[in-house]
């Protein structure tokens, strides 16, 4: 499914990690990549746009097209539905441009078995008491949204260790340079 250089970059990792911040330093470095934008059923929040940040889905029309196999993965998150829809990777991947997928750990785990050539990169914070401290400064979920989400990043963060790639998201700049240094360096072999 990838040739040239069109490689699939899977970023994970638990809510809170920081993975949308690096993707968006990545992309500085790298201005090649292109995003894949993912469905949810969840609400838009302030400022986001449909098709842009995501694509808004009713619950009814995700499943939908969950029946129809439009999705390469999809998952259950904190009471919202996500997913990659197959029609954005593979646009991307057949224009010849490398992808960035950013989704959670249920999703990466779909994404290796239905794609894997991809490239599985996992973000984990310094210490768990991170990942509270950043949900809260969103100040965009309750506290019962943001205690349910730090549940389920406990479960991933014991994940961990399946991915090949991993990265810790201690200081901005160095997680950013260790996860452009993979991804140039997947580019490179693609190449080759």
């Amino acid at each position: 499914m990838t040739s040239g250089n069109s490689c699939v970059f899977v970023i994970t990792g638990p809510s809170g990690v920081g993975k949308g911040s690096l993707i968006a330093r990545l992309r500085e470095r790298i201005p090649s990549l292109e995003m894949s934008v993912s469905a949810t059923t969840r609400k838009p929040r302030s400022g986001e746009s449909d098709g842009v940040d995501y694509h808004f889905l009713d619950p009814a029309e995700f499943d939908r097209r969950v029946a129809a196999g439009e999705f390469l993965e999809y998952a259950d998150y904190s009471g919202n539905r996500y997913g990659t829809l197959r029609s954005e990777v593979e646009a991307r991947i057949e224009a010849g441009h490398p992808v960035v997928l950013e989704i959670e750990v249920q999703g990466a785990r779909q994404i290796r078995e239905t794609m894997p050539s991809a490239v599985q990169v996992f973000i984990a914070p310094p210490e768990f008491d991170a990942l509270r401290s950043r949900l809260e400064g969103r100040g965009t979920d309750r506290s019962e949204a943001i205690e349910a989400r730090l549940a389920v990043a406990e479960q991933e963060l014991l994940a961990r260790d399946e991915f090949p790639h991993r990265v810790v998201n201690d200081d901005l700049d160095r997680a950013a340079d260790a996860l452009e240094a993979i991804v140039r360096g997947k580019l490179s072999q693609s190449q080759g």
